[in-house]
This record gives structure tokens, C-alpha cells and sequence, in this order.
């Protein structure tokens, strides 16, 4: 058993930053791979970032490399999604979840039973 609980959304203008936080309990982190994924209204849900249980390799939507970065502290059962250069497109309902992909190619949650409220990227002047 484990949950998962985001924080950290807000309004932030173009260019601003945010950092996401993802409070994770039980051991999710010590048998999957974690993933930050992002949803707007009438439009698929998208992997953002993730890291990888195989190698802790880290991966990025194309979209948000070189701005995002995504980091864990496992002392704490705390995933972070620092988010940079923050442009109006990037604004969403985020989420962390399990990823069953996490690769170069794919940032894929599958039928994931770990998924957290989500929390909401306003990006706005």
C-alpha cells in the first residue's frame, strides 16, 4: 500500500518558476519507477518526466528539457519536479504517479494504481 500527495502548484507568470513536490508513503518508491505527468482539459494526459527503478536514469517530455528538472530525496519519500522558464503551455493539472515506462523514448503510467490529486500550473501574465 502507498500514496501519493502533490504541492506546490500555483500562478506564476511566463518565464517564472515553480517546484512540485510529490510526498510519497509505504514503498512505492523502492519498487517502481516515478513519473510527473500533466493534463489539460479535452486534451491526453502526458508524461512529463521520470525516473527510472532500473538505473535512476532521468527523462523528459522534449518540451521541457533544458527547464525542467526532476529529483528525488528517498530520506524523505519526496520526489521534486523543479520547473523553470515556465511558458503558458506548460500550464496543467501535474501529477505524480508510478511510471511503467520510464526511457529516452517513453514517460508512460499504464494502468497505474498510484496516482496523486494532482495539483494545478496556472501560467499567466
Amino acid at each position: 500500500q502507498g500514496k501519493l500527495e502533490e504541492s506546490g502548484g500555483g500562478l506564476v507568470q511566463p518565464g517564472g518558476s515553480l517546484t512540485l513536490v510529490c510526498t510519497v508513503s509505504g514503498r512505492i518508491l523502492e519498487f517502481y519507477s516515478i513519473g510527473w505527468f500533466r493534463q489539460v482539459p479535452g486534451k491526453e494526459r502526458e508524461g512529463v518526466s521520470c525516473i527510472s527503478i532500473t538505473d535512476a536514469s532521468t527523462h523528459y517530455l522534449d518540451s521541457v528539457k533544458g527547464r525542467f528538472a526532476m529529483s528525488r530525496d528517498d530520506s524523505q519519500n519526496i520526489v521534486y519536479l523543479q520547473m523553470n522558464d515556465l511558458k503558458p503551455e506548460d500550464a496543467a493539472v501535474y501529477y505524480c504517479a508510478t511510471a511503467f515506462l520510464c526511457d529516452s523514448d517513453i514517460i508512460y503510467a499504464g494502468d497505474s494504481e498510484y496516482w496523486g490529486q494532482g495539483t494545478q500550473v496556472t501560467v499567466s501574465s
